[in-house]
């Protein structure tokens, strides 16, 4: 079936109906990739030590690195892909902020090492950070 206009070309159906597929496929695109909204990939650590009574002290001013390594095998240890340091506050907390390593689609994101040190207090543990939530871990030196 053909659509004649006066003084005009000739549009036939079928060349009308690819047009509004691609336009409707465009239209559902753009509104499908703007209601997609990527959340903050957050890890924060508290450090404690314990007292002689058995009650949590929140340490001030501990260094605390989070870092990963590489591929690691038996000739061969790659570089880490995250190596991070902050000083935790007067509460004994840092908070790391993750959000621009996340790609979307992927499946985890990782497993960091914790070391956190403070003059002769030392302890270690691992967070898993999962992508686009607040991940929190509790590191008790000694």
């Amino acid at each position: 079936m053909t659509l004649r206009i006066k003084n005009s070309k000739v549009i036939t159906l079928p060349a009308m109906n690819r047009f509004f597929t691609v336009l409707s496929l465009a239209i559902i695109s753009i509104f499908a990739s703007s209601c997609y909204e990527i959340e903050e990939t957050i890890a924060n650590v508290t450090v404690v030590r314990i007292n002689s009574v058995g009650e949590e002290i929140p340490v001030d001013e501990a260094e605390v690195r989070l870092y990963a390594l590489g591929s690691i095998d038996q000739d061969f240890v790659g570089e880490p892909r995250f190596d991070t340091i902050q000083v935790t506050s007067d509460e004994g907390f840092v908070s790391f902020n993750f959000s621009d390593y996340y790609v979307g689609g992927q499946a985890g994101f990782a497993v960091l090492d914790i070391e956190v040190s403070k003059g002769a207090l030392y302890g270690t543990d691992l967070i898993k950070i999962e992508e686009m939530e607040t991940n929190e871990e509790k590191v008790i030196i000694e």
